[in-house]
């Protein structure tokens, strides 16, 4: 399995804290069966995101823990105007493994309207963006219809492991339970913080997505559409997205107990 979201970089964000704690991490998830993890610190308005820094911090770590797993550089790219102006400047910094893929995380509480339009403009400029646990977002829990709208116009979506498992509440396993089901899920990724509470594992994810979708979408959503990112090569052929269905307008009941 390959991870292409993870935060075990020391003391860059709200991930690992120390060099030791972060080869915990990785030796977790090494022994859960993890080949290949892709660093992930956030670049946003809290944490400063420093390329060099994460860099000798990668190879640092990857020093510590071994050949396995083979350690990769991304980033959690925060949509924000100042963000954007860099990664258009340039993306290295902020793609999975210098590839065209760069994952986007949004806002907890508001959309834009124009991110139709920011979607254009990255993609005009050879870019693919992967949205970030989606079904995490309470904008989202509002507006689920928006993942189609934008899985269908070119963007690709993860969704974290323990989510699919119910861990972050039954919402967020509806919503990655009915965008499997709809076809718009094309990773599942750790988003591991620490060793406890978000660990690094991928296993229990990968044998539910076995016994529910059997084998095949298991390895291509968890194996082989990740090594297509960090190889920087298109995804594998997959079925269509499903549109979701209209919800019917519930009928109102309560006006035949009204006085005339």
């Amino acid at each position: 399995m390959i991870d292409i979201h993870c935060h075990p970089l020391p003391a860059v964000d709200d991930g690992a804290q120390t060099l030791a704690e972060a080869a915990a991490m990785c030796g977790m998830a090494a022994a859960d069966g993890i080949t290949h993890l892709v660093a992930t610190p956030h670049c946003n308005y809290t944490y400063r995101f420093d390329s060099e820094r994460n860099r000798r911090l990668l190879a640092e770590l990857q020093a510590a823990v071994g050949p396995s797993p083979h350690l990769l550089l991304g980033c959690d790219f925060h949509l924000s105007y100042d963000n954007l102006e860099m990664l258009l400047k340039d993306r290295s910094p902020f793609t999975i493994n210098g590839t065209q893929y760069v994952l986007v995380e949004f806002d907890d509480h508001f959309v834009p309207e124009q991110l139709d339009h920011v979607f254009y403009d990255l993609q005009v400029a050879g870019l693919v963006p992967i949205l970030t646990h989606p079904e995490r977002n309470p904008v989202f829990h509002r507006r689920p219809e928006i993942v189609y709208r934008w899985a269908t116009r070119g963007c690709l979506v993860q969704i974290t492991a323990q989510s699919y498992l119910g861990d972050f509440g039954a919402r967020a396993r509806q919503l990655a339970e009915t965008w499997l089901d709809q076809n718009l899920v094309h990773f599942f990724a750790s988003d591991a913080h620490d060793t406890r509470r978000r660990p690094p594992l991928l296993s229990p994810c990968y044998q539910k997505l076995v016994a529910s979708k059997g084998p095949e979408v298991a390895d291509l959503l968890m194996k082989k559409n990740p090594k297509a990112v960090i190889d920087g090569k298109p995804l594998p052929q997959a079925p269509p997205p499903v549109p979701p269905q209209e919800e019917k307008p519930r009928r109102r009941w309560w006006p035949i107990f009204r006085r005339r």
